[in-house]
C-alpha cells in the first residue's frame, strides 16, 4: 500500500514511524513533512491546507489510503475533499471537525447533551464579556473560539488579567478570526487527563491514557504552548474513572454528534479534568495530539494502519485496540524564546541512541545538516517497565542532544511520579 500522511510536525513523525510497522505499507509520502520526517517518508513542500494540490499528488503517486491529521485541514474538509475525490480517508469530514474548530459549539454541544464540562457563555462584545467576569471573578478561562495552534486559551489569575485577554482577543485581534468570538468559562481544579480515542461513529475504543505538560517551563509556569512533553499511562486516570468517563462523556459525545448529523469517524480526543465532582470536559480535538501521540503510539500493540482503517470502513466494532503494560516519556527540545520569538537555523546534533528515540517536530534539512526551524523542535521519547526508568531514559538521550537556543522543561512526569507515590 502507499499512504499519504498530511502535517508536518512530532505528532506526524509519530504516525509515520508506527504505518511503517504494517508490512503490507510499500511508501510513504508526507506533506509538507520536515528535515527529520524525511528519513522515514517521502516529503514534497504542498502545505497542511493545500487541498487542491494534496488530491492532485494523491492523482499521480497511487495513494490507497489518506491520513489528516492536523486541525486546520480537518476544519477545512480535507477528509471531504479527498472522499470526494475517490480517497479512503482517515480523520473526520469538516462537519464533525467543527468539535474542535469551534470552542462555542463543543461547549453547547456538551450543554444540550448534558455532558458534564465547565460553566460558561460565549461573547462577541467586550462590555458584556467584562460583565460577565466580574460576575464570576477569578482565576478563570478565556478561550479563543477557533483554532490557534494550541494557544488561544489564557488562564487570568485575576479579572483585571481577564478582561485585558478578553480586549487583546476581540478588540486587538491576537489569535485573527479565531478569536473574533470568545467562551468563557469558570476555572476547573484537578489533574489533568488526555484521552485519544478511534472511534467510527458508532463504537468507540479509548487509547491508553496520557498527560500533557502545557506551560513553557518547570512547575508549570510561563505561557501555554503546544505542549512541552508527556507520559502515559496517567496514574490518575483509574480503572474507576476510565468507567464512569466511558458512560457520562465518551459514548455521549459520540452519540450527540451522531444525533447532529455529525458523525464522528477518526481520532476523537477528549482533555479532561478530574474535579471533585468527577471527570469534566476541558476540551475536544478532532485529532490525535501533540506530543501525547508521541507516548501513546509507542505502547500500541494494535497495527495503527489496521486500527486506521477500521474507523473509515465502520467496523472498529471488530479491532482489538490493544496497549503494553509499559510507561513512556516524551521530553520537548524547544527553540529558546518559544512560544513567542526565536532563533533558526542551528545545527541539531545527536548520539544514534538519541536519534532512534526522537520525533522531528520543527527541523529542515540545510546544506546537508538538519537544523531548527520552529518553536518545537523535537520529541525525545523512551519506553521503560515504570515510569520512573522512562523519564530517567528520556532525560538521559536528551543530554546527548545539542543545538544552540534550545531549551526543555526538567520536570516533565514529576507530578506523576508523585501521585504514584502517594
Amino acid at each position: 500500500m502507499n499512504l499519504l500522511v498530511i502535517g508536518s510536525g512530532g505528532r506526524e513523525h509519530a504516525i509515520i514511524r508506527k504505518l511503517k510497522e504494517n508490512k503490507n505499507v510499500e511508501k510513504i509520502y508526507c506533506l509538507p513533512g520536515n528535515g527529520g520526517i524525511a528519513e522515514d517518508a517521502e516529503c514534497f513542500p504542498i502545505g497542511a491546507t493545500d487541498i487542491e494540490k494534496q488530491i492532485a499528488f494523491a492523482n499521480e503517486h497511487s495513494i490507497d489510503y489518506v491520513v489528516v491529521t492536523p486541525d486546520d485541514p480537518l476544519a477545512l474538509g480535507a477528509v471531504d475533499a479527498f472522499n470526494k475525490a475517490g480517497y479512503k480517508c482517515f480523520g473526520p469530514e469538516k462537519k464533525a471537525a467543527i468539535i474542535e474548530a469551534s470552542k462555542a459549539f463543543s461547549k453547547d454541544l456538551m450543554k444540550k447533551y448534558n455532558i458534564p464540562t465547565a460553566e460558561y457563555e460565549v461573547f462577541s462584545d467586550e462590555e458584556k464579556a467584562h460583565a460577565y467576569i466580574d460576575k464570576m471573578g477569578a482565576p478563570i478561562v478565556i478561550k479563543a473560539d477557533g483554532l490557534a495552534l494550541g494557544k488561544g486559551v489564557i488562564i487570568a489569575e485575576t479579572v483585571e488579567e481577564a478582561k485585558t485577554a478578553v480586549s487583546e482577543m476581540l478588540n486587538d485581534g491576537k489569535f485573527g478570526d479565531a478569536g473574533k468570538t470568545i467562551v468563557i468559562e469558570e476555572f476547573l481544579t484537578g489533574p489533568e487527563v488526555s484521552i485519544l480515542t478511534f472511534t467510527d461513529g458508532k463504537t468507540l475504543k479509548p487509547m491508553i491514557s496520557s498527560m500533557d505538560h502545557k506551560r513553557a517551563h518547570d512547575n508549570d509556569e510561563g505561557l501555554n504552548t503546544g505542549g512541552m512533553g508527556a507520559i502515559a499511562p496517567n496514574p490518575y486516570y483509574t480503572k474507576e474513572i476510565a468507567e464512569e468517563a466511558m458512560n457520562t462523556i465518551f459514548v455521549p459525545t459520540i452519540r450527540a454528534m451522531e444525533a447532529e448529523g455529525r458523525t464522528f469517524k477518526g481520532c476523537l480526543y477528549f482533555s479532561l479534568m478530574l474535579t471533585e465532582k468527577g471527570p469534566k470536559v476541558i476540551e475536544y480535538n478532532s485529532r490525535f495530539g501533540d506530543p501525547e501521540t508521541q507516548v501513546v503510539l509507542p505502547l500500541m500493540e494494535t497495527d495503527l494502519l489496521e486500527a486506521m482503517m477500521a474507523t473509515t470502513d465502520g467496523t472498529l466494532d471488530k479491532c482489538d485496540v490493544r496497549f503494553s503494560d509499559k510507561s513512556s516519556c516524551c521530553v520537548v527540545i524547544a527553540s529558546l524564546g518559544y512560544p513567542l520569538s526565536y532563533q533558526k537555523g542551528f545545527e541539531i546534533k545527536m548520539s544514534e541512541a538519541a536519534h532512534k528515540a526522537t520525533y522531528v517536530a520543527g527541523a529542515a534539512i540545510k546544506d546537508g545538516k538538519l537544523v531548527n526551524s520552529g518553536g518545537r523542535v523535537l520529541g525525545v521519547t523512551a519506553v521503560a517497565d515504570t515510569l520512573k526508568e522512562a523519564i530517567t531514559d528520556s532525560y538521559k538521550l536528551v543530554s546527548e542532544i545539542d543545538f544552540d537556543g534550545s531549551f526543555y522543561r526538567k520536570d516533565i512526569g514529576q507530578r506523576a511520579l508523585k501521585a504514584l507515590e502517594d
